[in-house]
């Protein structure tokens, strides 16, 4: 899954895309290009930020920034394009213009207007566990056996959401990487993936230029690619299956790798 943020304030590529302060839609749409040659199976946009501190920045200016370039991505493309989006409101616009994926932050718990909204669409949806908001999840992340607790949440939010009429074989479930978590239970979720397999639905994981890669080796935002290296074959060979990253071309790598030896792909 490649990443395109189109927010000016993400904590590792923000700005990219931006011509000054205006977004460059016919730059986005190469980048996605750039990215699907480079072998991305999905393209996940975001308009807002939701990095560690980060502020709401409003419906109205998610759909700005976002509505223009999934217009063109969806008519450029047929690569699916997932939404990084707790809005409900914002995820209709979008599956609308051609989007196939939710990349629902909250798992539906933001905003009551989402799960109606996914049980009236045939749209995937990714469900993923963090601890408090963008705002406060890092102040002070506590768990008594992060795993344990990350599992039965998942596997809670799914369960409401095929009690609710959406179907199961739509769901994906992230342990949110660095949502709510500290470097070490980043590291234990990593670990321990297959605890999180036994819930039965593909696990998606981000671990890609994360401030746990940036602490354990010392590094800022821009040299965290071997870390990332390391996280997504270890993740891979944990059972992830589907890993969220920046740098698309070299995971690919990593990860064709990986497969070919923890799972007879090549």
């Amino acid at each position: 899954m490649g990443i395109i943020n189109l927010t000016p304030d993400s904590f590792s590529d923000g700005g990219l895309l931006y011509r000054g302060e205006r977004l460059d839609v016919n730059t986005v749409v190469d980048y996605a290009q750039q990215l699907i040659e480079e072998g991305a199976a999905i393209l996940d946009l975001g308009a807002e930020s939701t990095r560690p501190g980060s502020q709401s920045v409003g419906e109205s200016e998610e759909l700005r920034r976002l509505m223009p370039v999934i217009t063109a991505i969806c008519e450029a493309s047929r690569v699916p394009v997932s939404v990084d989006t707790y809005r409900a409101a914002v995820a209709k616009e979008a599956l609308a213009a051609g989007a196939e994926i939710i990349n629902d932050i909250s798992a539906a718990t933001f905003d009551t207007a989402m799960l109606p909204l996914l049980c009236e669409t045939s749209a995937g949806i990714c469900l993923m566990h963090k601890q408090g908001t963008p705002q406060t999840m890092q102040a002070d992340p506590r768990y008594d056996d992060v795993v344990a607790e990350v599992a039965s949440w998942l596997a809670e939010r799914k369960n409401a959401l095929v009690a609710a009429g959406v179907a199961a074989e739509r769901i994906t479930l992230d342990p949110g990487i660095g949502f709510g978590k500290t470097d070490e239970q980043n590291l234990d979720i990593i670990r321990r993936i297959k605890e999180l397999k036994t819930l039965g639905y593909p696990i998606l994981l981000g671990p890609s230029r994360k401030s746990f890669v940036g602490h354990i080796l010392g590094l800022p935002e821009n040299e965290r690619l071997e870390g990332t290296a390391a996280a997504t074959a270890l993740s891979i060979a944990f059972g992830a299956d589907i890993i969220r990253v920046h740098d698309v071309k070299e995971m690919v790598r990593v990860a064709r790798l990986s497969d070919a030896i923890i799972r007879s792909r090549h």
